[in-house]
This record gives structure tokens, C-alpha cells and sequence, in this order.
């Protein structure tokens, strides 16, 4: 039937979501690899420690994350009625925008662990030589991120409480899959 066929095309446009959650769950168990190196092997060096525990953490979500959206994705049974399937795909959204700002946002501070942990295993310690010589630059980099941190989201904060901006918004972190596949079901919804 029409339906059917709908349904396949909705569950065919979830697979390049699923396969980039597949992808983000590699990239965040290779992520947690070298910050555990790095953490390990500096237990007495707080800021390397610091560094490698917080890219650990941020790989671990990472994965978390990944596996919830599969696990999401898995649920949506396309045999239940269209409400429901509604709901599902509604839940699968939301978790997806909203786990997109949480794993998203910290990047603005992020970047610095980052560098440590890869600098690190070359057996450089940048920010050691830094804060040593010119720590003006490592607190100019954390003011720049917090500002950016803080910016974002009051700018998303503001944009949830006019509802065009923020529909679109949403619409635009939702991603192509999730869009196509909600507007799918909710065509069906209007026959």
C-alpha cells in the first residue's frame, strides 16, 4: 500500500542518521584512547590529568549519546498507529537537538583539552610553557570561550521564546533525516 511504501521511505531516510551515530560512536572510542594515555601517564601533572579526564568523559559521551540515538532510532515501530509513530519520531528528535547543543556548546572551551591531549602524546606540553611564560594567553582563551559559551546560549535561549526563530532553528539542528521522516509521517496523518 501507499502507506507501506511511505513507511519504508521513512525507516530508508533514518539509515544515514543511524550509520553517523554508528560513526560518532567510533570517533568517541578513539577519543577516549589517547586522553586515557595521556591522563594515565601524568597522574602528578594536574593540568595534562585535567585534560585527559575531560576528553575521556567527553568521548564517553559521545558514545552514550550515539548508542541512545540508535536505541531510539531501533524503537520506532512502523506497525503501530501513526500517533505513536508520531511520538517516537517526536522523542527522537528532541533527544537528538537537544543532545547536539549539550555535546555542541562546549567546544567553545573544549578545543584547549583537545590540543593538550594531542600535543600531549607528542610529549609536548604547550600550556605548561605557556602558562609559565605568557598566561595572559590561556586566561584570554578561556574569557574568549566563556563569552562564546555564554553567547550561544543565551542566543538560543532568546530564540526558544520567539517561536518562528526557534522552529526554524530546530528544524535546522533536526538535520535532513529527522525532517524528511516527520514530514513523511505526518502525511500520512493527513489522509
Amino acid at each position: 500500500t501507499a502507506t507501506d511504501r511511505i513507511y519504508l521511505r521513512v525507516s530508508g531516510g533514518l539509515r544515514p542518521l543511524a550509520w553517523g551515530q554508528a560513526l560518532q560512536m567510533i570517533a568517541g572510542a578513539l577519543l577516549i584512547l589517547p586522553s586515557a594515555v595521556l591522563w594515565s601517564r601524568h597522574l602528578h601533572t594536574p593540568h595534562l590529568l585535567i585534560a585527559g579526564l575531560v576528553m575521556h568523559a567527553y568521548g564517553l559521551a559521545l558514545i552514550l549519546f550515539g548508542a541512545r540515538m540508535q536505541f531510539l532510532i531501533s524503537r520506532v515501530d512502523y506497525g503501530a498507529p501513526v500517533l505513536d509513530i508520531q511520538k517516537d519520531l517526536a522523542r527522537l528528535r528532541r533527544f537528538y537537538v537537544v543532545g547536539g547543543l549539550w555535546l555542541g556548546l562546549p567546544w567553545w572551551l573544549l578545543w584547549m583539552p583537545l590540543a593538550m591531549v594531542v600535543l600531549g602524546l607528542l610529549r609536548v606540553d604547550i600550556y605548561a610553557g605557556l602558562y609559565a611564560h605568557a598566561p595572559s594567553v590561556i586566561y584570554l582563551n578561556l574569557a574568549i570561550g566563556l563569552a562564546g559559551l555564554l553567547a550561544s546560549a543565551s542566543f538560543i535561549r532568546w530564540a526558544a521564546k520567539r517561536p518562528g526563530l526557534g522552529q526554524r532553528l530546530e528544524h535546522s539542528a533536526a538535520g535532513r533525516s529527522l525532517n524528511r521522516a516527520r514530514a513523511l509521517v505526518d502525511e500520512i496523518a493527513t489522509f
